[in-house]
């Protein structure tokens, strides 16, 4: 068929094995169709919504044979051509976890060779009720959620996911605005923002310690994410006074501050001006921090230049995309003895401890949590240390 001609088609397809990106995969004429609104082993009918030259992309419409695990989904507007916002509603919270954790260790095991067994934890939610920062789409002054790979604009009243202390932008008229942001922080203060507008900042605490941020700055969205990858991060490099500590793509302080905290001297780099300047205010009372606003691949060759030759404790959290070839060579050039690794991309995590494998560092520890419930999105902290000679 062409591509007018498969588009809309409906196809019946019996679905397999759970794939990154909130789609299980299955087959057609021996093309791989990714579905969406389905679970492993259902039979299901299926339209057909983009043709590539590699793949079909398709929403369940209909379920034939339902997995058990299957339940109604709990909003309204989750479903085949509605709030692309979630991909996992249909699913229990325990599927939904065992899932996400299957998609880390296959994903690990396919580009990263390597073999490890996952299990999600949890922040003992139901995965709803959880996102402290919401952004909706404004179209004609209205506001609303994206549709799964569209522009089209889905009207919704309330959304479930979404902090019950974010403000209520969906009952107003936004005229002029093509997006609006509301913002709940860990005091219980609040910010609205439209068209990622800066001028707004929030405090979050976490262990008792103040961080200024952005409101459209970047924090983890769900409440218990901060604390829980800081526990991960200093729970697997076991930081000890006197150390030196790398903190790279370093935000706003938050593991930098507790790394000196634990008595270590921390040179945090941050490509984000703001987040550099809110840090140098949340971290002001720690002069063991030295924080440093550039690109961290810019950064770690400047300071190799200027004598940077080692250090004992390195932290990084990409963005999406990963840290990349360059800046993990540097990174393994500086012999720490531990590296926490904070991921939200198995793939990127996978390409990128791949590339610290070849430079003589292999996995001690990898845990994987489930801070984006109802969603496909997984955060992961990978421990590091060099392989024996």
């Amino acid at each position: 068929m062409t591509e007018d001609q498969i588009v809309g088609t409906l196809l019946e397809l019996e679905v397999g094995p759970v794939a990154h990106g909130g789609h299980c995969v299955a087959r057609y004429e021996g093309q791989v169709v990714f579905v969406r609104h389905a679970l492993p082993g259902e039979l299901v009918h299926a339209r057909v919504t983009e043709q590539t030259t590699k793949y079909l992309r398709a929403d369940a419409v209909q379920v034939l044979t339902p997995s058990p695990q299957r339940i109604e989904p709990p909003c309204p507007y989750a479903g085949p051509g509605r709030c692309g916002g979630c991909d996992f509603q249909h699913a229990n919270i325990v599927e939904q976890r065992r899932l996400k954790a299957t998609v880390v260790s296959d994903t690990l095991r396919r580009i990263g060779g390597i073999e490890r067994a996952i299990v999600m934890e949890s922040p003992g939610d139901d995965g709803l009720g959880w996102r402290t920062r919401m952004r909706y789409a404004v179209v004609d002054g209205r506001p609303g959620m994206r549709a799964h790979r569209s522009h089209d604009l889905v009207m919704i009243d309330k959304c479930l996911i979404a902090h019950p202390g974010t403000p209520d932008v969906l009952h107003e008229q936004w005229p002029d605005a093509s997006s609006v942001k509301a913002v709940v922080s860990s005091e219980g203060k609040t910010a609205v923002l439209t068209d990622d507008n800066s001028g707004g900042r929030v405090v979050e605490v976490v262990r008792n310690r103040r961080f200024r941020v952005e409101a459209n700055g970047f924090w983890q969205a769900h409440p218990a994410a901060p604390e829980t990858l800081v526990d991960a991060v200093l729970a697997g490099l076991e930081p000890r006074s006197g150390e030196t500590a790398l903190d790279l793509y370093s935000g706003v302080g938050l593991f930098a501050a507790f790394l000196a905290e634990a008595g270590c001297a921390v040179l945090a780099v941050e490509g984000s001006k703001d987040a550099v300047k809110n840090a140098r205010r949340n971290l002001h009372d720690l002069p063991a921090v030295t924080l440093e606003a550039g690109d961290v691949a810019k950064v770690l060759n400047n300071a190799a230049g200027q004598g940077l030759e080692a250090v004992d404790l390195v932290v990084l959290d990409p963005p999406r995309t990963g840290a990349g070839k360059d800046v993990v060579r540097r990174i393994a050039a500086l012999s720490p003895r531990r590296i926490a690794y904070v991921a939200c991309d198995p793939a990127a995590l996978a390409r990128d401890l791949k590339t610290f494998g070849g430079l003589g560092y292999g996995v001690s520890s990898l845990r994987a949590f489930d801070l984006f419930g109802m969603t496909h999105h997984i955060e992961c902290v990978a421990v590091l240390e060099p392989r024996p000679a």
